[in-house]
């Protein structure tokens, strides 16, 4: 028959109250409350030697047993004083002036850009315009050269039809 373990009651902290459980090792304390985190290791969780405290979770091994830490009142005033806040000066309203200037500064921008749009299709009127009388002459030229080219030609197959004969 095999023998049954000893058990022992340990103990944690859980929010305003405490966490009881009679476990064989502190291992299956830990599994009990559900911890990841060695609490033994770090000093936050102890086995209980105090009699009263043992008998409800020897009772009921296995279990966790909360238990509160004494009454709300006493929580409530054991907690620390808050400093009393000093109520803030409000602050000043932030000027308007830096946001009046970049508007300035924006208008300003687009009035010049807009001079620059305009000087410039001036000068693309006036290329144009440059572009089309140069299209007008060079076309005359070439007309006049080719008229000119094609009364030479005329005349030197006259002179060699002459030629021959």
């Amino acid at each position: 028959m095999p023998r049954a373990q000893k058990l022992k009651v340990y103990c944690t902290p859980i929010g305003f109250h405490n966490a009881y459980v009679a476990a064989p090792s502190q291992k299956a304390a830990l599994e009990a409350w559900g911890s990841d985190a060695n609490l033994f290791a770090r000093g936050v969780a102890e086995q209980v030697t105090d009699p009263t405290l043992m008998t409800e979770p020897l009772a009921r091994p296995g279990k966790v047993i909360r238990k509160l830490r004494g009454t709300a009142e006493e929580q409530i005033a054991a907690l620390p004083e808050l400093p009393k806040a000093k109520s803030p000066k409000p602050t000043p309203r932030p000027s308007r002036a830096p946001v009046e200037e970049a508007e300035q500064a924006l208008a300003e921008l687009e009035e010049r850009q807009r001079d620059e749009r305009e000087r410039l299709a001036r000068r693309e009127a006036e290329l144009a315009r440059e572009r089309r009388a140069l299209e007008e002459r060079q076309r005359k030229e070439l007309e006049r050269a080719s008229k000119a080219r094609d009364r030479t030609e005329a005349n030197y197959e006259k002179a060699l039809a002459k030629w021959r004969g």
